[in-house]
């Protein structure tokens, strides 16, 4: 309790220094302000990265001397989704197909039905709800069958997500992030957004145990142990645990008493498994038998020729650019990267896409010394970069990249997207541009801050290990910038 204090006061003492120099002196400079910033008691100890440049000019206004590789969490979205963007180009359209071997007679496919995945990160999301659900694909699967006259299929639903690599989740995502929805796996057929949500209730008094109501959507042959209490607490503090691929899954922590039907979400641990179950039970109510059993394997040449029934195209890779850096969704960018290593490798890997977008940007003018990439996401612990290096990305998307203001349009303003933090009076008419990045004793920010008297600044702030909460983490970056928006 006094070590809070003492930050609170720490911190009140410091604001008060920044708004007693409102207006900077003629000498001030961005470096003086860096110094004056990276003089407060929670920060003595972080590992800070800077860097300031002027959008036009290309001149460096201020940077922090070494430039450290940093963690930079969720920031390192703008890497995958300009990268894709580039190399794509905004247009792109994943692809989903569904088809069939074998033969048609009478109402009879002597044959498997096959969904082919091409790695579409948004198929079925909740983010698109218009392109893929109020007219839903798995309807269309259906109607397109039945215009074939099909009512009875002798084979098995075989689901093809070799796309990818079998191995959904980077090797270094951590265990406390796999079962939960932020933590799903990239998939090459991947549905839902990978997400499943739990319902339970909770009792009136705390440290009871709790019930499990139901999933939606049902994932079949799941198994959950149930470890969560009530708690006086009013917040979701219940984490699910469970591999990739296995259908146990542990919930423990903490939810709301009193709670009638409280929901949690939770990474899905089969996708494709759960999308032939979901076609199966859509042609099954549309009066369609199957025999045979939902299976997941490659199609390749050796196997008998498909004949296509239906293909369901995503929305377009700049709309999934802009949910991926406006909700920082995991799941969307570690699909780019994917096939960004299955386009460029013939091998949609973890390794092999990171191992692409650094070759990428390297081969584009971008020291690579010190750049460490992990995932696409920024998940993973194991990423590090240094903020020069982001803004020379942002430099080279805002100046040389054809794809360049489509790229920007993704990236939220305050106090959309997660800028919510941010108070929109201190950066009206859209004049702070910027990604966050968070995960513990972690805080970064990158994008464009445009200046009272309209001058354009690229920026990175990295913040790692520092000595408080988030809260004020996000608070004493906001006064940088904003003291950076008043420059002259």
């Amino acid at each position: 309790m006094i070590k809070e204090m003492i930050s609170l006061l720490s911190l009140v003492f410091f604001c008060f220094t920044l708004n007693a120099q409102s207006q900077p002196t003629k000498d001030w400079s961005f470096n003086d302000e860096i110094s004056l910033w990276k003089k407060h008691e929670t920060l003595k100890n972080a590992g800070i990265g800077i860097f300031v440049q002027d959008a036009t000019t290309g001149e460096v206004l201020a940077k922090t001397e070494p430039q450290l590789s940093l963690a930079p969490a969720s920031t390192m979205k703008l890497v995958t989704t300009a990268t894709a963007l580039e190399i794509l180009g905004s247009d792109f359209r994943f692809e989903t197909q569904l088809a069939y071997s074998g033969e048609i007679k009478n109402d009879t496919l002597y044959g498997n039905l096959v969904i082919i995945g091409g790695g579409d990160p948004a198929l079925g999301s909740e983010y698109f709800k218009e392109h893929y659900l109020e007219n839903h694909f798995l309807d269309q699967w259906t109607k397109e069958l039945q215009a074939l006259q099909i009512k009875h299929i002798t084979g098995d639903i075989i689901t093809d997500a070799t796309i990818f690599e079998e191995q959904t989740i980077p090797n270094t995502w951590i265990w406390e992030d796999l079962g939960n929805y932020y933590g799903a796996g990239a998939c090459g057929l991947s549905v839902y957004d990978n997400m499943y949500r739990i319902h339970m209730a909770s009792p009136a008094e705390a440290g009871q145990p709790t019930r499990v109501l139901t999933t939606k959507p049902f994932i079949p042959e799941l198994e959950l142990d149930n470890q969560v209490k009530s708690s006086k607490i009013k917040r979701d503090l219940a984490y699910v645990y469970g591999a990739p691929m296995s259908n146990q899954r542990t919930i423990r922590g903490t939810i709301p008493l009193g709670q009638a039907n409280f929901v949690i979400k939770a990474s899905v641990p089969n996708p494709p498994f759960l999308l032939g179950w979901e076609l199966l039970d859509r042609i099954t109510s549309a009066q369609i038998t199957v025999d045979g059993f939902i299976k997941s394997q490659g199609y390749n040449d050796t196997l008998p020729k498909l004949t296509l029934v239906s293909r369901t195209l995503s929305p377009t890779l700049l709309e999934i650019a802009k949910v991926t850096n406006y909700e920082s969704v995991n799941l969307f960018a570690e699909h780019l990267l994917k096939y960004l290593a299955f386009l460029m490798n013939g091998e949609g890997s973890t390794k092999k896409g990171t191992q692409a977008i650094t070759d990428f940007w390297e081969k584009h003018g971008i020291d690579t010394h010190g750049f460490f990439m992990a995932d696409g996401s920024g998940l993973s612990h194991f990423n590090a970069l240094t903020a020069e290096q982001m803004v020379g990305i942002l430099h080279y998307m805002k100046n040389q990249s054809i794809e360049g203001s489509n790229w920007f349009s993704s990236i939220p303003c305050v106090p959309n997207g997660t800028l919510y933090y941010f108070n929109p009076v201190n950066f009206p008419n859209n004049s702070l541009r910027a990604k966050s990045g968070s995960m513990t004793r972690v805080r970064c920010y990158a994008g464009e801050l445009t200046t009272q008297n309209g001058q354009p600044l690229l920026f990175a702030v990295f913040l790692n290990n520092f000595d408080s909460s988030h809260r004020e983490a996000i608070r004493l970056i906001e006064d940088l910038l904003l003291r950076f928006s008043k420059s002259k």
